[in-house]
C-alpha cells in the first residue's frame, strides 16, 4: 500500500505543479487536493481554498493531531531558465515551482494521511490540513479554519527540513516607525533632525542585545531594512520613517520584544502584526523522540511557516531543503519524496 500511496503522491506532485496555485489563486490546486480524497473514499471538508479531513474513526475523546502543509507557492522569480509550472523528472529531480516549497511535504502528508485513515485502533485522531495563503500569511490562510477545526493537541507542519526536526521556528514581528524632528532650512542647521533622531534609534536596534538567548534558535535578531525622509535637499525633514524586520525567538513573545523596544527608542513604533510568534515543542516530546530514534536531528528554524499561527506545540517536519525554497528551477528529488512517506509513517507509527 505504501508504494502505490507514494507513487500516487509523486504524480499528484506533478499534477499540482503543472497549475498556478500562488497566494490567494489556489482554486485549481484545491480542487486536485479534493479529488484526492475523492478517489480514496475519504470525507472532506473545505473553506475558500482550504482543504481538510479526519481520520475515519475520528473519536472525540481523544487527542488529536494536525497534519499541515501549504499548496500556495510564491511567483516565479526571474531567474528561471525553465517553464515553472512544467513538472519534469531529470535524473531523479522533480522540478516546478511549488515543488520543493511545499508540494513535496503536502503530498507526503497526504499518503501518510490515507494509509492510517481507517485504522481503527489509533490511540490519536489526525485532522490532515492543506492550506492555502501560506506564502503571504493571508486572511484565508490556514488561521481562518483553526476556530472550526477539532481541538488540536500537537501539530506536525509539512515543510522542507530534509526530515530532520525542526523542534523551534522565530516569529516575525515588522516594526513601522517614525522618527520625529523639527523642519527647518539647511542653511540655519537645527539640531532637532528628524535624520539624526532616527540615526540615534537605528544605531540601538543595531546594537541592542536581548538578555535571554533560545537554546535552539539563538538570539533574537533586529535588522533595519528600509528608511525615508525628506522632500528636497535644503529642508530639514521633521520625520523619517524606517521599518524593521524582527525574528523572534521562543525566549520572548512578540508583545515582550516590543515592549523592550518601546521602552528604550524615541521613535513612535508600530507594530504591523503581532499573530506570527515564534513556535516549539519540547524535545522529550513522544514525537520528537520518535523521530531521534530513527536517527533524525533536531534543529531550530530561522524560517516562518504556518506554525506561527498555532498555539499547541509543532514540530515542522517534511522532504526537501529549505535552501532551495524560492529559488530558480527549484526541485526535489524523488527519493526525498518516497524517504518523507517512510519516515512520516514510521515516526507516527511509534506514537499511535
Amino acid at each position: 500500500m505504501i508504494e502505490q500511496l507514494t507513487k500516487e503522491a509523486i504524480e499528484l506532485l506533478q499534477k499540482l505543479i503543472s497549475k498556478q496555485s500562488f497566494s490567494g489563486e489556489e482554486n485549481e490546486t484545491a480542487l486536485l487536493i479534493m479529488q484526492w480524497f475523492s478517489d480514496h473514499n475519504i470525507k472532506f471538508e473545505s473553506k475558500v481554498h482550504n482543504v481538510w479531513a479526519k481520520n475515519k474513526h475520528f473519536d472525540p475523546s481523544k487527542k488529536t493531531i494536525l497534519l499541515n502543509s501549504h499548496h500556495d507557492t510564491v511567483k516565479p522569480n526571474k531567474g528561471y531558465t525553465r517553464d515553472p509550472l512544467l513538472p519534469e523528472i531529470i535524473d531523479g529531480k522533480l522540478y516546478g515551482l511549488g515543488s520543493n516549497d511545499a508540494g513535496g511535504c503536502l503530498v507526503s502528508l497526504l499518503a501518510t494521511f490515507t494509509y492510517l485513515y481507517e485504522r481503527e485502533d489509533l490511540k490519536y485522531n489526525f485532522v490532515m490540513v492543506a492550506s492555502a495563503e501560506e506564502e503571504n500569511t493571508g486572511p484565508n490562510s490556514l488561521v481562518s479554519i483553526v476556530p472550526i477545526l477539532p481541538q488540536i493537541d500537537f501539530a506536525i507542519v509539512g515543510e522542507p527540513t530534509l526530515m530532520n526536526l525542526a523542534i523551534s521556528e522565530k516569529g516575525l514581528m515588522v516594526l513601522n516607525c517614525e522618527a520625529k524632528g523639527t523642519s527647518g532650512h539647511a542653511a540655519h542647521g537645527n539640531a532637532d533632525n528628524a535624520i539624526y533622531n532616527a540615526i540615534e534609534d537605528i544605531n540601538w536596534f543595531k546594537t541592542y542585545e536581548f538578555p535571554k538567548e533560545s537554546e535552539t534558535l539563538g538570539k533574537v535578531r533586529m535588522t533595519v531594512t528600509q528608511i525615508g525622509a525628506g522632500s528636497q535637499h535644503n529642508v530639514i525633514p521633521s520625520s523619517c520613517k524606517f521599518v524593521v524586520d524582527v525574528r523572534v525567538t521562543d525566549a520572548y513573545t512578540n508583545q515582550e520584544v516590543f515592549d523592550i523596544v518601546a521602552a528604550h527608542v524615541k521613535s513612535e513604533v508600530c507594530p504591523r502584526s503581532q499573530r506570527l510568534n515564534s513556535s516549539s515543542i519540547p524535545k522529550d516530546h513522544e514525537v520528537v523522540q520518535a523521530g531521534i530514534k530513527l536517527g533524525r536531528e533536531t534543529y531550530g528554524s530561522p524560517t516562518i511557516s504556518d506554525q506561527a499561527i498555532l498555539t499547541c506545540p509543532s514540530l515542522k517536519l517534511g522532504p526537501g531543503e529549505s535552501l532551495r525554497s524560492h529559488t530558480a528551477d527549484e526541485f526535489i528529488y524523488i527519493r526525498e519524496i518516497e524517504e518523507g512517506i517512510d519516515l512520516y509513517i514510521k515516526i507516527l507509527e511509534q506514537i499511535v
